[in-house]
């Protein structure tokens, strides 16, 4: 099982068939694989495919009504951009909040970086020691020691959009998403250390860094200046 589906069966475990249980319909199957589809290609770097997927899992999901369903996917799909570095608020889930259960509200705060008496027994199990930290050092040792790829992408991009993450935790971001293959995560994370390393006067790690960066991409990159947004598309 990808990482990727891992995420979805965690993140939306009614659409899973249970073992030996009834073969689910078909909507369930047919979301789910396009829910998975929709975040590889997604942490590829392919976004018109990625898209086009969910698009196809949403049409899926409101063949049944259930706005809880809808409003999980939406969070699915912040939670495959956020890891990849973008920081912006889940606004399709935020349109559907009224609606969502228990724990899709816990998940939309954690993604939010809302942890401030979050129940973290309501969001993947992953995440519980980090949500449970007491400073910023657990905190990164928590999103360090997470197995999951794509959760540990997730932690750490929470980490820096909250200004506490740790150079050893940027510098296993970036291998994380390079070991998978996720070109779009890998250079937002190669972006962030090339800034950090351009502040810091570290010439030599910068070039380095750029040539990765125009490795990925096949042409000479671009550096945004110092303190600036990392690019949330190759």
């Amino acid at each position: 099982m990808t990482s990727a589906r891992r995420l979805i069966w965690l993140t939306l475990p009614l659409l899973a068939a249970c073992a030996g249980s009834p073969s689910p319909p078909d909507w369930r199957m047919n979301a789910a694989d396009l829910l998975e589809r929709y975040q590889q290609r997604w942490l590829e770097g392919d976004s018109r495919t990625a898209e086009i997927n969910f698009a196809k899992a949403r049409s899926e999901l409101a063949r049944t009504g259930r706005l809880d369903l809808a409003a999980r996917a939406e969070l699915i799909g912040c939670a495959t951009r956020l890891a990849s570095l973008d920081l912006a608020p889940c606004t399709a889930y935020d349109a559907l909040s009224a609606d969502a259960t228990a724990d899709e509200a816990a998940y939309a705060r954690f993604l939010a970086g809302d942890w401030q008496g979050l129940d973290a027994g309501r969001i993947p199990a992953h995440y519980t020691d980090l949500v449970r930290a007491s400073d910023a050092a657990g905190r990164n040792r928590a999103a360090q020691a997470i197995a999951d790829p794509a959760a540990r992408l997730i932690a750490s991009a929470l980490l820096l959009k909250a200004g506490e993450i740790a150079p050893e935790t940027i510098g296993l971001a970036g291998r994380t998403a390079s070991e998978q293959g996720w070109r779009r995560p890998l250079l937002a994370w190669l972006q962030v250390s090339a800034q950090r390393a351009e502040a810091a006067g570290d010439s030599a790690a910068l070039a380095k860094l750029k040539r990765q960066m125009e490795l990925v991409t096949g042409s000479r990159s671009t550096l945004s200046q110092p303190g600036s947004t990392p690019p949330n598309s190759p």
